[in-house]
């Protein structure tokens, strides 16, 4: 960068970071209310406020550790994400404790209430519903095939022979080829 920016430009690309919009930004950063709209995307535009807010996102990037390959692999642990992993076999729940690690981590939500008959002093708890929702997995694929450019989702594809195969190992070893594969693409 060529020089330091002025306090609250810096103020700014750091406001920035938080949630990448820029009147609020702007506002934050000690700008007023009324130009905020004006501000910010003006600011957005100035090459030194970009080449800072670059600066800013590969220091985050390097203090979390968190590239390309991190945010692939979160989304393929999402896509083998087996329900039978939480249930027993008469279709009840597992308790949270014997959950795997995967299914703590990215369970987009669960309700629970209490089963209730009768009415008033008369009434008498009968059980649990349990509501889970899981990640949407079709989106998942769809964010994985963008990665590694599969171009799963366009109208036609010529592909290579592949038998389906309901082994689980067997797909863990075809996705890992074919991100390696996708790696090595990417490359040349």
């Amino acid at each position: 960068m060529a020089g330091k920016l002025k306090d609250k430009k810096e103020r700014f690309c750091r406001e920035y970071l938080i949630d990448l919009k820029a009147a609020p930004a702007a506002i934050r950063a000690g700008y007023s209310k009324r130009s905020a709209c004006n501000i910010g995307p003006r600011l957005l535009k100035e090459p030194e406020v970009l080449e800072r807010i670059d600066a800013l996102k590969r220091e985050r990037i390097a203090q979390l550790n968190i590239d390309a390959n991190y945010v692939l692999l979160r989304l393929v642990e999402i896509d083998q994400m087996d329900a039978a992993d939480i249930f027993n076999a008469d279709g009840s729940l597992k308790p949270l404790t014997a959950w795997p690690a995967v299914w703590r981590c990215y369970l987009s939500g669960f309700d629970m209430a209490e089963m209730f008959e009768g009415r008033g002093d008369e009434r008498e708890m009968v059980g649990f519903l349990k509501k889970i929702k899981w990640p949407d997995k079709v989106k998942n694929l769809e964010l994985i095939g963008k990665h590694i450019n599969v171009q799963a989702f366009r109208d036609r594809i010529e592909t290579e022979d592949v038998t389906p195969t309901t082994n689980r190992e067997a797909r863990q070893s075809r996705i890992k080829e074919l991100l390696t594969r996708g790696r090595h693409s990417d490359r040349s």
